[in-house]
């Protein structure tokens, strides 16, 4: 009598693929978010720390700055500076590193100490940047590696939406020092996650300078991120000083900023969602379209303080568009210099963070010096600048 169950022959023709565990990707999800929102946890309470601190609310507003400076430094050399550090040790180095800076900044008696502290957060944002993508793909391997990104991807867009509105709520119910003293337990206690979740990452050949300026160098590139600044910049020109801009508002009180503001993150949140869907065949359209939409938005903000259904679509608007902003300019990346991906990625970050400095560092300025209300004006004439210029580029054949 024959069998029709052959079990070893179909065991061996038919080859095992590893389920993917799903313990790394959490924890680089989470790592993301906490990381994204202890930078712009400022951004909601700088009225409480420039009180607290005895400093303007523009001075104040520094503190993104250097965390952003520290950032552009960092993004484009961390690979050259550890060439041999496992990148699983790495990470957990960072995350240590961004959990004692909040707890510094939670005790701090002064800005100057505030701001030495936020250093430390720079390096280990755009450290993880910078790594996060090299880590994921070894959790998943070459056939998962959008998966695995996925969530990390997920972290960075929830904590750009939501961050903000996390640290207003959560500075009404305890006190701004609270918030970051939270922040950097959770964060410190997330670095056992890593060295348990995730496996070894070997480093990498690192990337080299040259490498870099000569992918800005191809046609077309040096245009879309020119845009890709004037974009950024013009959004956290705004954003950074929102909290003020929501404050002229009148007889506005803490719990219509907290529900304006998660309004922003939920608008955010169904961008991400929406534009994700279809951003393979409309990165050029969303490229153009989205700053300007992110500008109309911005100006609607400060020029209608008295309607409170304006201001809401406003900001539902200006979430919308700009929390789908990353996934529009990698895109772009991925179509115009697909044998450049870690460098034109390393690119979009130090050109993030470039924005993030000079924002909170001129917007500062203008806060203190002009009023909030032209701080804004300067914001949307930047956004509509970058369309045009990414708009350009996308009509340069490379």
């Amino acid at each position: 009598m024959t069998t029709t169950a052959p079990v070893p022959v179909t065991r061996a023709a038919t080859p095992t693929v590893e389920r993917m565990r799903y313990g790394g990707p959490v924890v680089l999800m989470l790592m993301s978010f906490l990381l994204v929102t202890a930078e712009f946890l400022p951004n909601g309470m700088l009225t409480e720390m420039a009180t607290g601190l005895g400093v303007t609310p523009g001075q104040a507003g520094q503190t993104v700055t250097v965390t952003a400076l520290v950032g552009l430094l960092v993004a484009p050399t961390v690979g050259l500076i550890f060439p041999r550090l496992d990148r699983r040790s790495l990470l957990v180095w960072m995350a240590l590193a961004a959990g004692v800076s909040n707890l510094v900044v939670a005790i701090a008696p002064n800005l100057v100490l505030v701001l030495l502290a936020r250093f430390l957060l720079g390096a280990a944002i755009s450290a993880f940047w910078s790594m996060s993508i090299t880590v994921a793909a070894r959790i998943a391997g070459p056939e998962r590696i959008g998966r695995a990104v996925m969530f990390t991807t997920a972290g960075t867009s929830l904590a750009t939406v939501a961050g903000v509105p996390l640290g207003v709520m959560l500075s009404e119910l305890l006190d701004w020092r609270a918030v970051f003293a939270l922040a950097g337990i959770v964060t410190l206690v997330l670095a056992i996650g890593l060295r348990t979740l995730l496996p070894a990452v070997p480093a990498a050949q690192a990337s080299s300078l040259r490498i870099l300026v000569d992918t800005v160098r191809r046609r077309g590139v040096g245009l879309g991120l020119a845009g890709h600044v004037l974009v950024v910049l013009g959004h956290f020109l705004a954003y950074t000083y929102i909290r003020l801009a929501l404050e002229r508002m009148p007889e506005v009180d803490a719990g219509t900023i907290v529900l304006l503001l998660a309004l922003f993150g939920a608008g955010g949140l169904v961008g991400n969602l929406v534009i994700g869907l279809v951003v393979d065949r409309t990165f050029a359209l969303f490229a153009v379209v989205g700053p300007i939409a992110i500008a109309a938005s911005v100006l609607g903000t400060i020029l209608f303080p008295g309607s409170i259904l304006a201001v809401s679509a406003a900001v539902l608007v200006w979430g919308f568009f700009f929390a789908s902003w990353l996934i529009v300019v990698n895109t772009w990346v991925g179509h115009r210099m697909p044998d450049r991906l870690e460098a034109g990625g390393s690119l979009v970050v130090v050109g993030f963070q470039a924005a993030i400095m000079i924002a909170a560092g001129v917007g500062g300025l203008l806060v203190d010096g002009l009023g909030v209300e032209l701080n804004y004006l300067v914001g949307a004439a930047l956004l509509v600048l970058g369309a045009v210029l990414f708009g350009a580029s996308n009509r340069v054949r490379g």
